[in-house]
């Protein structure tokens, strides 16, 4: 049995653990420290910066020297294919992806057969969640009936069973009248839209990015102009409503200065970063290699560079994966007809090292406050205390060693999915300690 299968299914029934000695990041509450963490009964009840905490009688020390002590990771974007798509990932494979890779709460994506645009499937995937154990799991609801595009969903009676945002993820909504109407909707609901940026006439046909490569392989072009012409529509629509509007995965530079220029203006807006468009070019999709075949499409060297700036600056504000699990017989297929999107849960985390922090971009704390603070920020999570280590919240705690080398192989991967262009690389930093609501879910420090 592989070490992340192994490690996986490790459930604890401990009444207290002390994290000790670890460099504590939680920039919700400014901490970045040496120090200890006591959890009691499935909550923190004590974080003590700069200090020691006397150990429990009873209780389970954890010497977490070297190691960084953060909130549980949060994941805004992510595709868990249930109901419908089962074949791909179900709620409990995506779960386990995320618990592997640090992420203690998720927020999935409303693409699935049937969509989730109605309260009982709303409801469908809150009990299957808590059903499997695992990760928390929070509903990002179809914003049009069928993400269609066409009609409203019952975004009302949806937010209130507990919907946390909304999308159309995988179509755009290309109608300005009726995307206004959704931003205003969501401004009334206190609700983010999560705008896939696509403009659908522009990248009709399109398999990869509009440039040299796919002249050379023949493949049909998909301009960036595709997704910045939405995003500079949807921020001017959104300037006299004010809804939290979210711009997903963006791939282009150009994206990302419009958000600039809106932030400036004071239009409220913001973005997420994906892995694969900050350490992948188009040039990745040479020999018709439909691993790399992504929505939206990897592009230049520039778009990444620009990409990073605008993470540096705060432009960018929420890192994101995008995991979009595809069996491998879809994945086999010729590179037009092959599905968009790879799997990103349990090797996100030193991807992101690698791109942002080995580069020099962005270090440690604010890496950990993009994947923690930020997305639960997004999806109004903060209030729950998701994202944070306030005393007396849930426990949700990923220990990360920050310098652990490993081979990525989605061989071993808890996700159902292989569809991973980055198997085989071999990377830095690992979440080697996942707690959910005080239970240790993966624990690769004893295993």
């Amino acid at each position: 049995m592989s070490e992340t299968r192994s490690a996986m299914n490790v459930s604890s029934a401990e009444a207290a653990v002390l994290f000790s000695n670890g460099r504590i990041l939680d920039a919700a509450n400014g901490i970045d420290s040496e120090g200890d963490v006591l959890v009691v009964g499935g909550r923190i009840a004590r974080v003590a910066p700069g200090g020691t905490i006397a150990l429990p009688e009873g209780a389970r020390r954890i010497d977490c020297g070297g190691l960084i002590v953060a909130p549980g990771l949060v994941d805004p974007h992510v595709h868990l294919r249930e109901p419908g798509g089962e074949a791909k990932e179900t709620i409990l494979t995506g779960t386990q992806s995320a618990i592997a890779g640090g992420f203690t709460t998720v927020c999935c994506m409303p693409n699935t057969t049937p969509a989730i645009d109605s309260v009982p499937t709303v409801r469908f995937v809150q009990q299957a969640a808590r059903d499997a154990g695992r990760a928390r799991v929070h509903v990002v609801a179809a914003a049009t009936i069928g993400r269609k595009g066409e009609q409203l969903a019952p975004m009302a009676a949806m937010a209130a069973a507990g919907a946390v945002a909304f999308s159309d993820d995988g179509e755009c909504i290309m109608n300005p009248a009726l995307m206004r109407r959704v931003l205003e909707v969501c401004a009334a609901l206190g609700r983010t839209f999560m705008q896939h940026c696509q403009d659908h006439v522009l990248s009709e046909g399109g398999t990869m990015h509009e440039g040299p490569t796919a002249t050379r392989l023949g493949l049909l072009p998909w301009p960036r102009e595709a997704e910045e012409i939405i995003v500079e529509r949807d921020v001017r629509l959104n300037k006299s409503i004010g809804a939290h509007y979210h711009a997903q995965h963006l791939s282009s530079g150009g994206s990302a200065a419009i958000l600039r220029r809106a932030q400036a203006e004071g239009i409220r807006a913001t973005g997420e970063a994906s892995p694969h468009h900050l350490l992948l070019t188009d040039v990745a999709c040479d020999g018709y290699d439909t691993q790399a075949k992504m929505n939206p499409p990897l592009r230049t060297a520039r778009d990444i560079a620009e990409l990073k700036l605008a993470i540096a600056d705060g432009t960018i504000d929420v890192l994101a994966t995008d995991h979009a699990p595809h069996t491998a017989a879809e994945k086999a297929r010729d590179f037009a007809s092959a599905p968009f999107g790879i799997i990103g849960l349990d090797c996100a985390l030193p991807l992101y090292v690698k791109a942002l922090v080995d580069d020099g971009v962005i270090g440690w704390p604010r890496l950990i406050e993009l994947m923690t603070r930020m997305p639960a920020k997004l999806c109004g999570l903060d209030a729950q205390g998701i994202g944070t280590l306030n005393e007396g919240t849930s426990a949700d705690i990923t220990v990360i060693d920050p310098m652990l080398e490993w081979t990525i192989q989605a061989s071993e991967f808890a996700s159902k999915s292989r569809n991973c262009p980055f198997d085989g690389w071999t990377v830095r930093g690992r979440a080697v300690l996942t707690m959910v609501g005080g239970r240790m879910l993966h624990d690769r420090m004893r295993a």
